[in-house]
Order: C-alpha cells, then sequence, then structure tokens
C-alpha cells in the first residue's frame, strides 16, 4: 500500500482526485486561559479548536489539498470557524451550519506539566448533529485519502454519519486514516468508546494512536504488545504510536522506528511564555554545515495552528561543532486579524558529527 496515490485507476486511466484528504469529525472552539481581568477575573480566549481540522490545516502548510465534513452552529462561533477554514484553504463546501444547535465549546485548562483537562458544552452541540444524509457519497470520492477520529462516533446520529463515510471510503479505495482521540468525559461508557475505537481500526489503513490510547484498547501496559495484539486483531499496515515526551514509534509489518523526545531550551526553559498563557513549544533539527532550523507547533493547547505563522531561521556550524541560535516572529490571530507578535530564539549545541547535545 502507498499513503501517496496519484488518482484511481478506472478502465486503465488514471482519475485525478480533488483533493488529498477529507477529514470529518468536529470543529469546535477552545477557551484557553488568557490572564486576568483588571478586576481579577479569568479572561479566555476563543480559539479555532478540533483534532481533524488540526491535521488538514497543517497538510494545507504543505501544499496539500484538503476538505473538511462536519457541522457548525449557525452563531458567531460556527461563523468564526468557517472563516476560520476558508482563510486557511481547506475546502468547507461539506461543512454545515445548524440553525438550532449552538457550536460546540470546550474549555481546557493546561497543567506545569503540559497535560491538558477538558470541560466540554455539548449537550448537544452542533459537531454531534451531523446526520448520514448529509454525508454525499460523490463527495467522499473525491479525496485520496479520507480521516477520522472517535469523536464523531459519540451519539448514533454522527455515528451513523461516520460510518456511512468510512463504507464509502473503503468501497472506493481510499487509503482510511484513524486518530481515536479518546476523550473519556464525552463517552456514555468507555465500553462504548472501546467498541467504536475497534470498528475504526477495523477500516483503517494508517493509525495513530497514544500511549495511553494503546493500553486502554489493549489492557497491556507494554506499548509494543499492545501494538502487536492490534496488527495481530485487524491486519493494519502502518501504526503509528506517539508517547508524549518520550518520543514516537512506528510500526509496518515486523519493522518498529523510534524517535526519542527531546526537550529543547527557549533562553532557559522548556517552553516560553509571552504575555498571559501563550506558550509554545519549539523544535528543531541540527545537522553539520547545514545549521539549526527551529519552527513553532502551535501554543501549547494546540489550538492556533490554523494561523500561526513561523519564520525559519539557521544559525551556523562548523565540523568541531557549535552552537547555533536562531529567531523568528509568530503571530497570533484572532477572527482573521494579527492582535500580537512575538520574536522567540532558541539555541542548540552538537557534537562533531552534527548530534544534538
Amino acid at each position: 500500500m502507498s499513503a501517496i496515490i496519484d488518482g484511481e485507476n478506472k478502465g486503465g486511466f488514471t482519475m485525478q482526485k480533488e483533493f488529498d484528504v477529507i477529514a470529518l469529525g468536529e470543529l469546535l472552539i477552545d477557551f484557553t486561559m488568557h490572564g486576568e481581568s483588571e478586576q481579577g477575573n479569568n479572561l479566555f480566549e476563543a480559539c479555532p479548536g478540533g483534532a481533524p481540522c488540526n491535521v488538514l490545516a497543517m497538510l494545507n502548510k504543505l501544499g496539500k489539498k484538503t476538505a473538511f465534513l462536519g457541522k457548525v452552529g449557525q452563531d458567531q462561533f460556527g461563523t468564526l470557524l468557517k472563516a476560520t477554514l476558508d482563510d486557511v484553504g481547506i475546502d468547507t463546501s461539506a461543512l454545515y451550519m445548524d440553525q438550532e444547535v449552538n457550536t460546540t465549546l470546550a474549555f481546557v485548562h493546561t497543567f506545569p506539566d503540559g497535560d491538558r483537562e477538558f470541560s466540554f458544552y455539548r449537550n448537544p452541540g452542533a459537531d454531534m448533529m451531523l446526520t448520514a444524509d448529509e454525508v454525499d457519497e460523490e463527495f467522499v470520492k473525491k479525496a485520496k485519502i479520507f480521516h477520522f477520529g472517535t469523536l464523531s462516533m459519540t451519539h448514533d446520529g454522527v455515528r451513523e454519519a461516520t460510518k456511512k463515510a468510512l463504507k464509502i471510503a473503503k468501497d472506493n479505495g481510499l487509503v482510511i486514516t484513524f486518530d481515536p482521540n479518546l476523550r473519556p468525559p464525552l463517552w456514555s461508557s468507555l465500553e462504548l468508546a472501546k467498541e467504536q475505537m475497534e470498528y475504526g481500526f477495523a477500516y483503517c489503513d494508517v493509525l495513530k494512536i497514544s500511549d495511553n490510547e494503546i493500553q486502554f484498547i489493549s489492557g497491556k501496559e507494554d506499548y509494543d504488545e499492545g501494538i502487536r495484539y492490534l496488527q495481530e486483531k485487524y491486519q493494519i499496515p502502518l501504526i503509528l504510536l506517539t508517547m508524549g515526551k518520550d518520543g514516537s514509534r512506528a510500526y509496518y509489518k515486523d519493522m518498529r522506528v523510534e524517535v526519542a523526545g527531546r526537550v529543547y531550551t527557549v533562553n532557559g526553559k522548556k517552553d516560553y511564555t509571552y504575555g498571559s498563557d501563550w506558550t509554545f513549544t519549539v523544535y528543531g533539527s541540527f545537522s553539520v554545515n547545514e545549521g539549526v532550523s527551529v519552527s513553532c507547533t502551535s501554543d501549547s493547547y494546540g489550538s492556533s495552528i490554523f494561523n500561526s505563522a513561523w519564520t525559519r531561521a539557521s544559525g551556523t556550524s562548523g565540523h568541531s561543532g557549535a552552537t547555533a541560535t536562531a529567531s523568528g516572529t509568530m503571530t497570533r490571530y484572532y477572527g482573521g486579524a494579527p492582535v500580537q507578535t512575538v520574536y522567540p530564539s532558541v539555541s542548540v549545541s552538537c557534537d562533531k558529527y552534527g548530534n544534538l547535545s
């Protein structure tokens, strides 16, 4: 199987697809802490959120053509979300606006170690109102890859819509990618969550799963044993395991590739905060004679990825090893308008072989 598909072969000729990836799922507002008012009250910032569209936004930055299938409310937040997707080039022709149910909201609390806790306002929320009738077969067939998660499988109606889209994708030879993105508070029971995750495993060609999710679904503490359980039961060709600060692993057949997690310092800190609760983490790669390049993924909540902009910069290195410093700019947007620009810098050092130290 190849994850890079140029088109679908029909009758000896290739049909070009309109989209590289179509994603179905939740699109919501993340309210993140943004300091305090003069009266000492907490201030919250309304940030575009939702894992499926975070994926699409990054793919768009990489030059891919993407589209979203889902639903928001016909309210100020739904309007903001649609405008955000339009701004970054994600096709919104299958983004529905619900006239009766408001856009889903989530309040995010981030702990000092970077872990997050979510409080959802989704009883109901517009994202769970998508119906099977709103999943158009011809639209899904326009993509090479179909991506989904389990937040669109928590309730009957949207679950039926998700399963319809999955069947269309499978029947028409799309590559199917799956990120369970387990959020226990949104499920009536963890047994139901497990059942729907297993449904997704049976369909996907590529699975992205986290360390806590693999332990939950397999009942095994050892990650490799948990992955082996999935491979043997569901025959998933490619599985990507994320382990937070400990890095990530990729499993394909009997091969395993691991990249260790690294913490880079920014002016002596793991994270660098500008203003109130605007924290981002930089990452980079360093090799001899090529210098250092760094980039910003998003804020610590992962919710500003739609409009975060980081200017790549390079330092210089020598064969004997060196420390290089890079700097750039990052602008945060609200409603399409820039509201704050910061100027972070990062220093990394390497040995004479180009290995990060």
